[in-house]
């Protein structure tokens, strides 16, 4: 275990069509209460005990992690727990303009910014009809100058929506020093209706990119990365690939996720998870949420896209956990 996906909120500003549309998730949605969610004291016990198993990497997600209020405080403490050494968010990039400086001054470390298409009409059709790239742009150059470094863009690909933003979405960031990454569209959760025929294969991606552009595979940098890398071979920068749907990782993965209610989860694609809220709120001493966390790691078998990929599925009734509810 090396990576800890910590939501903190399970609400959202958006309402994207691969994760929470707005026709499933309306406003009669029962939304987690602020007693059932975690406090930032609570979320600090279970993350120390995280590190003594060897994460050494948090990434804040949601929901939309800019909507729990605070959150500065939160990056404070992760800031002091010994072992953790890297802090990282993934945020739409609405409210970063507002919340950027802050978040550096905390100890933040990085960002990754979700933005599927600059054409504004298209925008609006992936996220659910809301606000304009414009917005996420602003949010960008806040973060940059409020010192945030290895800037990454994340950008699911739909075929029948977005396929063609991706080359403008790269020419836009070329030779910026920002990454793109395309991720491919996943059957993630029960309600954004996931098709196969609207996933667009990395390789796919690869040949059109290279049509426009020379591009070389780099090697990972750490085990477990998630992301494919190439390079544009004039020196422009890089794009990655997470292929989850054509070419699974399940054999290398080293996340964790942690849901803002306090559920461990050994897998994106999980139908169920552990518990860790009554830990922390019955006075369990540090070592037996270790050994708690630990037993849970250890007995994990999560290979679901790796069946998938072979033909199998999940038994009828399965209900897999919603992203928005435990992070990307």
């Amino acid at each position: 275990m090396r990576d800890l996906r910590l939501s903190v909120i399970d609400r959202c500003n958006f309402r994207c069509t691969y994760c929470m549309p707005a026709g499933e998730v309306g406003p009669d949605f029962e939304w987690l209460q602020a007693s059932q969610r975690l406090s930032f004291d609570e979320m600090l016990r279970l993350v120390a005990q995280f590190a003594r198993l060897g994460v050494e990497k948090i990434r804040l997600t949601g929901g939309e992690p800019l909507l729990r209020k605070q959150l500065p405080e939160l990056i404070e403490g992760l800031r002091q727990i010994q072992g953790i050494n890297d802090i990282a968010m993934t945020t739409n990039g609405i409210l970063l303009a507002r919340f950027a400086d802050a978040l550096k001054a905390a100890g933040l470390d990085r960002v990754t910014v979700s933005l599927d298409a600059l054409d504004p009409e298209i925008f609006r059709q992936m996220n659910g009809g809301f606000a304009s790239p414009d917005q996420v742009f602003e949010g960008i150059e806040a973060a940059r100058k409020a010192g945030l470094e290895d800037i990454k863009i994340n950008t699911v690909v739909r075929r029948d929506i977005n396929m063609g933003e991706t080359v403008p979405i790269l020419e836009h960031f070329r030779g910026s020093g920002i990454t793109v990454r395309f991720i491919e569209y996943m059957d993630v959760g029960n309600v954004n209706h996931w098709e196969r025929g609207q996933v667009v294969p990395s390789a796919e991606l690869i040949e059109l990119i290279s049509e426009r552009w020379k591009i070389e595979p780099v090697a990972k940098r750490y085990a477990g990365e998630v992301a494919d890398r190439y390079r544009y071979v004039d020196g422009a920068g890089e794009v990655g690939f997470v292929s989850s749907i054509s070419q699974p990782f399940c054999r290398p993965c080293n996340r964790s996720r942690l849901s803002a209610d306090g559920k461990l989860f050994t897998c994106l694609f999980a139908t169920e998870g552990t518990d860790l809220r009554p830990l922390v709120r019955n006075g369990a001493t540090g070592e037996e949420i270790h050994q708690a966390i630990r037993s849970v790691w250890e007995r994990r078998t999560d290979q679901y896209s790796q069946l998938r990929w072979g033909g199998s599925k999940k038994q009828p009734g399965d209900q897999k956990i919603e992203m928005f509810y435990i992070g990307g």
